[in-house]
């Protein structure tokens, strides 16, 4: 039988997480059990000490196991954290050791959501892919620039290391594992009774471009700003350049370092986030909307679009926007 344990984080820790982890896992021995079969997994909350006080003590856990306990895992699994992400790395410093000399001895290791923090503070995410919520994406690169950090993707899974995007999506890395080591029946049971969408990969759709302004580098501001206010027209790095009276060289240096986008790839996320709005809440056609962009060529206008969101022009106004559906 495979031995789970679901890690129950000091601080603000996403109780969802965990408890819907620890039912969806339960749920799959009791699917097997009815039909038969043996049970395949053994879960179990395992916390620093016999009793955690989540949300500012709003809820009580009371673990089965901590981590002072003489025992092996086959999976270790960290829920999401919230709040001061630093604050909160902090006071769960004493789960980094144990998941490195679980992880020596063979035991996989997967964080949901923003549990990719605790994961990364271990160092065995070093050189490899991992997602998280988009919302962290900026925070994430900053603590652990060592790590490829994949926002787009809903999981990841590198050598018995798993990660998964933001919020509810964290299910389907549920699901995954529960393919992995039950079966493909059991993850379409799990999915049907669960209402969740098997096989999501991308979190495109959901990305909201806020602008990366999270930085001190007043200069590449300045132009982030100018590329906002002037995107419907056409731009060139060159004329950017010249008006910070800066070289191109240093200016995309500066500005990649300072959003993680070349100027090139931010002038398309805001012109792309323009189009999103506007096929969210008006009739606008799909032409009439890349117009308004700042876009004049239709192929290239869908293809950027659909690798920026996961979905064609038709698909995302017809995703968000009621009234266009119904039309």
């Amino acid at each position: 039988m495979m031995h789970i344990s679901i890690l129950v984080l000091e601080g603000e820790t996403s109780l969802s997480n965990v408890e819907g982890t620890h039912k969806m896992l339960n749920m799959v021995n009791g699917f097997l059990i009815s039909n038969g079969r043996e049970p395949v997994f053994k879960v179990q909350l395992v916390g620093l000490s016999a009793e955690t006080r989540l949300t500012n003590g709003l809820f009580t856990v009371n673990p089965e196991l901590t981590i002072a306990e003489d025992f092996r895992t086959d999976l270790i699994i960290i829920p999401a954290v919230h709040g001061d992400i630093k604050k909160v790395v902090e006071l769960n410093a004493r789960f980094v050791p144990w998941i490195e000399k679980q992880y020596k001895n063979g035991t996989e290791v997967a964080s949901l959501c923003v549990g990719a923090f605790i994961l990364a503070s271990t160092g065995l995410l070093k050189g490899r892919e991992c997602s998280t919520h988009w919302l962290s994406a900026h925070d994430f690169r900053e603590m652990f620039p060592e790590v490829r950090l994949v926002p787009d993707k809903i999981i990841t899974d590198e050598r018995g290391i798993y990660s998964s995007g933001g919020a509810y999506s964290s299910l389907n890395l549920v699901l995954y594992l529960i393919e992995k080591f039950a079966g493909r029946d059991m993850a379409v049971l799990c999915s049907k009774v669960f209402e969740i969408e098997i096989e999501r990969d991308c979190q495109l759709p959901f990305i909201i471009f806020k602008g990366q302004k999270d930085h001190h580098d007043d200069l590449i501001k300045k132009a982030q700003e100018f590329i906002e206010r002037n995107y419907t027209e056409k731009i060139t790095i060159e004329q950017l350049a010249d008006q910070l009276a800066i070289s191109r060289r240093h200016l995309e240096r500066r500005f990649k370092k300072a959003t993680s986008n070349t100027v090139a790839e931010y002038m398309q996320r805001v012109r792309i986030e323009a189009a999103k709005l506007s096929f969210e809440s008006m009739r606008d056609n799909v032409n009439e909307v890349m117009y308004k962009t700042g876009y004049t060529d239709p192929k290239a206008f869908r293809s950027t679009f659909k690798k920026i969101t996961g979905l064609s022009p038709v698909e995302y106004r017809n995703k968000y926007n009621k009234l266009a559906a119904v039309a």
